[in-house]
């Protein structure tokens, strides 16, 4: 094996995506057996915390015989491994909802597990949480505190922690986590993942350990939303055996999943300033703008609302009686020894005694009006987007803190269920600590088709790596209709010429950079003012990477485009940062020697917002 094959195979190993798997699978690279073999070794030497039981090696053989048995074309999920938060029962392991005085062996799977094993998936283990689903922190377990994937200082947000950072690290290639009060948002955003909480009762909470039972969602975590998508069909199906379970709705079928043009046509919500949250963390507050900024520049129409509704939702969830349903799910266990439940469990849990039946239909009055009043606003939009958390926090803050922390993480998560809407968790960037921030999109009941058609845009947008494993996204290739222009001057979103890509049909693909072999140029003339991007011919001159727009037209409207491009710029190839080659607009070089060098600035929008243009 040559040292760019050894090379490839460790790429497809570690993005785990599961195309990349099933493509390896097929084309014999990777042999099922040994690597999901290797797979589950890797899981049971984890020091992340991240697994409470993984299955043995006999329990993998005895899958994989049956596995086997079917052809790989037959199966969406053939050998695709997955984690299973341990408050979802898996009939070959025990169920602890990250307590073993409360462990039970489940005689059958969660309907939900048995879905996506019948669909090919081998499920690797059982995953750490907040003790009975109760947290945002993912350090409530007597497991031990699961460590953020990026840096093991940090919290890795919970419940569903273990089950995220498996993702993140590429231990499994998608996860089950549950999401009552924000635990399938939370671990996603701080680990650099994506995260699904369907409308509530798509996915059946059958074999599921209940939080609050008129609330939870088992939830989905992925490398990708094309990879969400895939799961959600196959993993949503109606249950008759759970009272809580809804069929699907007409309009939110796979049909209806349209990733390449999505946001250009959608109004999405976002919060006023003043309502926003970022509690002292400037460089999230950062990077939430850049986001909405981003939405904007692919066409999104972005509107300032009133979020305090929401905002007066969320807090019912923990100051209202809606607690006494965490105590109602384990009175029994409860009632016998408080003490077996890790202290703040206790508190949490025993606190719901306090609530009356009366307060209990005036709480649920007010949230009948909140949710009036939400969804009016909703109505006047497509979705609305947040951060998904407004920043995070160490291992030690937490413990030190841990009502008031956990209360923070659950800002902008709280009210999701209580007020009947699906939401996406997505990766936005990097925080000045290194560590992952994420928004979320949210809209009514039955938009998940929706969501994730605007949420896999903007992912290829952003074109963020996978989870903690640095590697990139694989993008979205064009169709033989279609061409990728790479821009770099007043053809990019917002500039004097970008109407001349979207009135052709073309949609921004994502934002990049060329590899560092370029300089960039302003050029005599104007308006409208251009850029000459030149590529440095002796590597001895310093080249920069220099900020590029990737756009999609019909193939069918180049001509028209390129009758539109003057002397001295033209379309030829550029190399990007990840060192593939993209049809872009280049500059002859003669024209260099009266223009001026503005590579120091890194791209046509920075040095644009420099001169206040």
């Amino acid at each position: 094996m040559s040292e760019q094959q050894i090379i490839d195979q460790q790429s497809i190993e570690q993005r785990m995506t599961i195309g990349a798997l099933q493509q390896a699978y097929r084309s014999g690279d990777l042999k099922v057996e040994t690597f999901l073999t290797e797979k589950l070794q890797q899981a049971k030497l984890d020091d992340n915390n991240i697994w409470i039981e993984t299955i043995s090696e006999s329990q993998l053989k005895k899958m994989l015989k049956q596995l086997s048995s079917k052809p790989i074309e037959s199966l969406p999920l053939y050998g695709i491994p997955f984690a299973i938060k341990d408050n979802i029962d898996l009939s070959l392991l025990a169920t602890t909802a990250g307590c073993e005085a409360y462990s039970y062996q489940p005689k059958q799977s969660a309907q939900v597990v048995q879905l996506l094993m019948e669909a090919g998936a081998i499920p690797l283990g059982k995953t750490n949480l907040d003790q009975f689903a109760t947290g945002l922190v993912g350090v409530r377990s007597p497991w031990g505190a699961v460590k953020n994937s990026v840096n093991p200082e940090y919290i890795s947000g919970g419940s569903s922690s273990g089950s995220a950072v498996a993702v993140a690290k590429g231990q499994v290639s998608f996860a089950l986590g549950t999401d009552t009060a924000g635990s399938g948002r939370v671990p996603a955003a701080l680990n650099n993942i994506v995260g699904l909480k369907a409308t509530k009762g798509l996915l059946s909470c059958t074999g599921v350990v209940p939080a609050c039972k008129s609330l939870d969602c088992v939830t989905l975590f992925a490398n990708s939303v094309e990879e969400l998508n895939q799961l959600l069909e196959i993993s949503a199906q109606w249950d008759e055996k759970d009272c809580y379970s809804r069929p699907n709705s007409a309009v939110n079928g796979d049909e209806w999943y349209q990733p390449e043009n999505r946001l250009s046509s959608l109004k999405i919500g976002v919060p006023k300033k003043g309502q926003l949250a970022f509690f002292g963390d400037s460089s999230a507050q950062k990077l939430f703008a850049k986001n909405v900024q981003c939405l904007k520049k692919a066409g999104a129409e972005v509107i300032s609302i009133d979020f305090q509704p929401f905002l007066d939702a969320a807090k019912l969830l923990y100051e209202g009686p809606w607690v006494a349903e965490r105590y109602a799910a384990i009175e029994e266990f409860f009632v016998k020894d408080p003490k077996q439940c890790l202290s703040v469990i206790e508190t949490i849990v025993g606190g719901a005694t306090d609530h009356s039946a009366v307060s209990t239909f005036k709480a649920m009055y007010r949230l009948q009006t909140f949710k009036v009043e939400c969804d009016a606003i909703l109505d006047e939009l497509d979705c609305i987007v947040t951060p998904t958390v407004g920043t995070t926090y160490t291992i030690e803050q937490v413990e030190a803190d841990p009502i008031q922390l956990n209360s923070n993480l659950g800002y902008y998560t709280n009210f999701m269920n209580l007020l009947d809407y699906a939401a996406i968790a997505l990766p936005a960037g990097f925080l000045d600590s290194g560590l992952p921030f994420g928004i979320t999109l949210f809209g009514k009941a039955f938009s998940d088709r929706l969501l994730l058609s605007a949420g896999a845009q903007l992912q290829q947008i952003n074109d963020f790596p996978l989870g903690a494993t640095g590697l990139p996204l694989m993008a979205q290739s064009a169709h033989e209709n279609e061409i990728d222009i790479a821009v770099c001057g007043a053809h990019l979103a917002g500039f004097p010429l970008n109407h001349q890509l979207t009135e052709r049909g073309g949609f921004l693909v994502k934002s990049c950079t060329t590899s560092k072999d370029y300089r960039l140029y302003a050029l005599a003339g104007g308006p409208p003012f251009r850029p000459g991007l030149i590529r440095v011919e002796d590597k001895s001159d310093q080249g920069v990477a220099i900020e590029l727009e990737v756009w999609r037209l019909p193939i069918d409207s180049l001509g028209c485009f390129l009758l539109g491009i003057p002397k001295p710029l033209g379309l030829g190839k550029l190399q990007l940062a990840d060192n593939s080659w993209v049809t872009g607009f280049i500059c002859e070089g003669y024209e260099i020697a009266e223009a001026r060098d503005i590579s120091k600035y890194g791209g046509w929008r920075n040095y644009m917002e420099k001169l206040g243009l």
